[in-house]
């Protein structure tokens, strides 16, 4: 019986250390993760247009997946408010758990398409500002997105979806 709490006790000590190892990264809307799932994500095109309410706002972005395997977008939190995702089919959008991250592939969020919805801004950014974004995973690390605040009319030219960055 001794062996049991033994063995739990470094199982845990395990998780919490490799949980401690994802790749991080902040800084012009770019980031990279990883995990032993083998979903080598990374973070590109990120944006806010500024807002013209108060209290809410949407994000866009681009994550892709060089790995082998697939992941899921299931959440996204940030110290400027309430952020959900959204799915959005033949113009209607709504609220979603998750979003696929296909391997070899992306997920781009988009003007008119899946998207982030801040909700209970704490303050409302402006054009030049930044905000800070942490995405969340089924299974690979955390990533810290800092999201440029753009002219409420801005439109990404070409949206490629390519990162900034790519390092991993």
């Amino acid at each position: 019986m001794r062996g049991r709490p033994t063995l739990a006790a470094v199982t845990v000590i395990g998780a919490l250390a490799l949980a401690g190892c994802g790749g991080s990264d902040s800084g012009s809307g770019a980031g990279s993760g990883s995990s032993a799932s083998g979903a080598a994500l990374s973070v590109g095109a990120a944006y806010i247009p500024q807002p013209v309410s108060d209290s809410m706002a949407a994000g866009f972005l681009t994550i892709t997946n060089e790995g082998d395997t697939e992941d899921e977008l299931t959440s996204v939190t940030s110290g400027a408010g309430d952020v959900t995702v959204h799915q959005t089919v033949d113009g209607t959008m709504k609220e979603v758990d998750s979003l696929p991250i296909p391997a070899h592939g992306r997920l781009v969020l988009e003007s008119g398409g899946n998207h982030l919805m801040f909700e209970k801004l704490k303050q409302q950014p402006k054009e030049g500002q930044t905000v800070s974004v942490e995405l969340h995973f089924a299974h690979a690390d955390p990533v810290t997105v800092t999201l440029p605040v753009k002219a409420a009319t801005y439109r990404p030219t070409g949206q490629s979806g390519h990162s900034e960055h790519t390092g991993h």
